[in-house]
């Protein structure tokens, strides 16, 4: 046991770190499960490119910081109050770094980045399919980390002959924050973030030697892999007057998976927000998707490696953010739930969200987003509506592929993320799932995962709040019938122009 966790007993306190595509926030959990205090730094996005989208890794740093320091003055604590640290992270997104200065060498490179979706396709082309994803458990797809940091090293100036001499380092945005907070003492990262990666071999749960040959990626640029929950690292003690234990971490949509309590086989949980993430829990097996899902590592919490089958959707609450800052349609994010039901339907329009490519169950890095269907008498409201149809239509057809995977009817679909305030929205999920949508209790799914990973890593007894989530029951199960066709033209129609 690490010395910082000693003190642990004491303490009943959890600050977790929730370092996401579109902020960075600090939350101090009790033994509850319940938010004492939350502090939040809205995060830039920068598109230099077409298709490219950078973070600022320092940037996200100095805010993580600056929120952790917030909170503890918002709850009224003092370092010494926190029994340990756990991280959740946008997941996929890199940065590389120097190791003797802590400095990256370049922006970040955000997960829903396609700048290497050519190289992809070249790997595709070559005939390394299906060894990447027996390997794996993931498509080759730009959306995965190996590709963009073997960008990343054909790119910056210097970086493939530096990181081959272990000048440099490497790694998810779990691992830049471990490194920070360490004083650069520890480059480590989770099983979760690890098996995003596509460089791991998700049954041995290493990094795999002939995936770091075909990607070109250095071992000595990698991070120890470690449990999502355990005495992982401390803190620099310069930064809090104390090291602090870090004893949780784990991929934003794991630990939603973990903070809804779906850690059992055949549990399932969406998430809705900047994209849509349909995770289902298959225990100790790995469930090779013939349906164009993914199968990657659940939150790690014992000696076994456990799995999950996932569906990614790249663009969801995205869209509503462009709507309100692309085309001014709405001032605020919440306003599109009333526009939107302002109409009886979305008079045939047909919204495909293609901003970054097509996820999952469709696969296509080239497809770009398409209105269909507009007359001269769409409105704003018709479009509102069709952003909504979207965002549940996607999130049917992962949850489709998803059962016939599993060979099973999902019973209920478990739901967190901010589009889940949206109560339109939520009842068109249940419509056109034909299934009950039960809403988590906490809007903080996500960190609360990050919380009882780390609570369960120092030996803190946390509970689950106590349900009281809302829930929908379907109320029109013809729904579906009207919608699913003329989204599935939409879709072949939007993949069709993407291949010419």
């Amino acid at each position: 046991m690490t010395d910082a966790a000693h003190t642990t007993a004491a303490q009943g306190f959890i600050l977790a770190l929730d370092q996401g595509t579109t902020s960075s926030r600090a939350l101090v959990f009790d033994r509850a499960g319940r938010v004492v205090a939350m502090a939040q730094r809205e995060l830039p996005q920068s598109y230099p490119q077409p298709g490219w989208v950078e973070h600022d890794a320092l940037h996200i740093w100095t805010d993580t910081l600056a929120c952790m320091h917030e909170v503890l003055l918002r709850a009224a604590l003092k370092p010494a109050d926190i029994a340990a640290i756990g991280i959740t992270n946008q997941r996929e997104t890199v940065v590389l770094w120097d190791r003797a200065t802590g400095t990256p060498l370049a922006p970040a490179i955000v997960w829903q980045d396609r700048r290497t979706a050519d190289a992809c396709a070249r790997l595709r082309a070559d005939g390394h399919e299906a060894f990447v994803r027996g390997r794996t458990g993931l498509v080759l797809d730009p959306y995965f980390s190996a590709s963009k940091i073997a960008w990343l090293l054909d790119h910056v100036p210097g970086a493939r002959s530096r990181a081959e001499r272990g000048e440099l380092a490497c790694g998810t945005m779990d691992s830049w924050l471990a490194w920070q907070l360490t004083g650069g003492r520890r480059h480590i990262t989770d099983l979760t973030n690890a098996s995003r990666t596509q460089l791991l071999d998700i049954r041995s749960g290493r990094w795999d030697d002939d995936l770091l040959a075909l990607f070109g990626v250095p071992r000595a640029l990698l991070p120890e892999v470690l449990p999502s929950a355990g005495l992982l690292a401390d803190t620099d003690p310069a930064l809090f007057g104390r090291a602090i234990p870090l004893t949780g971490i784990a991929g934003d949509q794991q630990a939603a998976l973990y903070g809804q309590g779906c850690s059992a086989a055949g549990l399932a949980k969406n998430t809705y927000g900047t994209g849509c993430f349909m995770l289902m829990h298959t225990g100790r097996q790995v469930i090779a998707s013939t349906h164009g899902l993914l199968a990657t590592c659940a939150a790690q919490t014992s000696a076994h490696i456990e799995y999950a089958l996932e569906g990614s959707v790249f663009v969801t609450g995205a869209l509503v953010q462009w709507l309100r800052d692309g085309l001014g349609l709405i001032a605020r994010s919440a306003d599109i739930e009333a526009l939107a039901a302002s109409v009886p339907d979305s008079g045939g329009v047909t919204v495909v969200p293609a901003f970054t490519g097509l996820g999952a169950p469709h696969w296509s890095a080239e497809a770009r987003g398409a209105l269909y269907g507009l007359t001269r008498g769409t409105t704003r409201a018709h479009i509102a509506r069709a952003a909504l149809e979207a965002i549940a239509l996607q999130t049917l057809d992962v949850m489709r592929a998803m059962e016939a995977d599993a060979g099973a009817p999902l019973r209920a679909l478990k739901v967190d993320g901010g589009g889940t305030a949206n109560a339109l929205l939520m009842q068109m999920q249940a419509d056109l799932l034909d299934c009950p949508v039960q809403v988590a209790p906490t809007a903080e799914t996500t960190s609360l995962g990050a919380a009882l990973l780390a609570a369960r890593g120092c030996g803190l007894d946390m509970t689950l709040p106590d349900s009281g989530g809302r829930s929908f029951q379907p109320q029109d199960r013809t729904l579906a019938a009207a919608l699913l066709p003329r989204w599935q033209r939409a879709v072949s129609a939007t993949m069709q122009m993407a291949a010419h």
